[in-house]
Formats: structure tokens, sequence, C-alpha cells
């Protein structure tokens, strides 16, 4: 798992330390069930989801650098959606004390470019419960094109009407020409 950074954060692997500022945000009522899963209700679930993100090495830890913490996650996982196989999803979680301040926009343009120009892939897909409306304005800004609406089995909660988007490259390339 490569380290990657802007100007605001590090991307990185998560880390044993990183478990009180992913209790700080998991636990809340208002992230976990937009992403579907429920809020973590102690520090020994965290620590189990924890050792999954640093066993799998699919989900980078959003650290904020002048804060010196985690404040989210982003991941890229190679997974089947519905009828579609072996496709690179990505997800993202954010500490809403940080929402509205560009950071997952930072932290999405920097997975993106390393999806396509350094890992070399051609698409990437993401999705959202239809309740989530911050994760649906952010993909829409990067113009992820809906491909379907799905019911999507959620970690916890079963399953939940979602809409699955899909970003090729060169939609990428031609939005990133539109932002000069």
């Amino acid at each position: 798992m490569k380290r990657l950074e802007t100007n605001r954060l590090i991307l990185r692997r998560f880390k044993f330390e990183d478990i009180n500022n992913l209790y700080a945000y998991a636990k809340r009522d208002d992230v976990g069930p937009k992403a579907g899963w429920r809020p973590h209700k102690n520090k020994t679930e965290t620590r189990k989801i924890l050792s999954g993100f640093i066993e799998k090495e699919e989900v980078y830890a959003i650290y904020h650098k002048a804060d010196k913490k985690v404040i989210g996650s982003i991941g890229i996982h190679n997974t089947i959606i519905a009828d579609l196989n072996n496709v690179n999803e990505i997800g993202f979680v954010l500490n809403p004390d940080y929402q509205k301040q560009g950071l997952m926009t930072e932290a999405l343009i920097k997975i993106i470019d390393y999806c396509f120009l350094e890992l070399k892939l051609d698409e990437v897909f993401t999705g959202h419960f239809l309740e989530n409306i911050p994760s649906k304005k952010i993909i829409e800004k990067f113009k992820f094109k809906p491909i379907k609406e799905i019911n999507y089995k959620s970690q916890d909660y079963g399953y939940k009407p979602a809409i699955i988007y899909k970003l090729t490259k060169l939609d990428y390339i031609l939005n990133m020409e539109e932002r000069k």
C-alpha cells in the first residue's frame, strides 16, 4: 500500500495507534448508518475493524496533517457489485467534524489519480445508499455516471436501495481538463 499525500492530508496504512481517532467517528450515529454499518459500541468493535483494515491493506487512513489525527478512511476494493464482477470500488468515510472543508475532495482526487495513473485501471466504481446525500453530492461532483439502482446488502442493516456509479479513465481525464 503506497503512502499518498496532498496539501492537507496523508493517505496511509492504518496503525493500531489510530484506534482512538477511528472510534471517535465510528461511534457517531451520523456516520455508520449512512454507510450501512452500526455505530461502534466500544473500542473492542473498533479494534476488530481496525485489524481488518491493517490485514487487508485496502483501506487508507485519512490523516489530517494540521490536527495530527485520522479523520476518515478511503479504500479501493476489488469486489462484486450486483452483476458486475471484479470491479474496483472506492468507498469513503469522513468524520462529520471535517466535512464541508474540501478534505474528501482532496482525498478523492489523490485516490482517483492513483487508480488511473499508477494502478493503470480503466474504470472505477462507487456508490451510496439513497439516504446518503453527502456521498451523492461528492460522487456527482466528480462526474461519476450512475449505472444502476440496486438493493445492496449493507453490513448491518440488510438490503437497502443504493445507486452504483462508474467513472472511466477517459471521462476523468476530460473532467481534469474542465477544471483547469
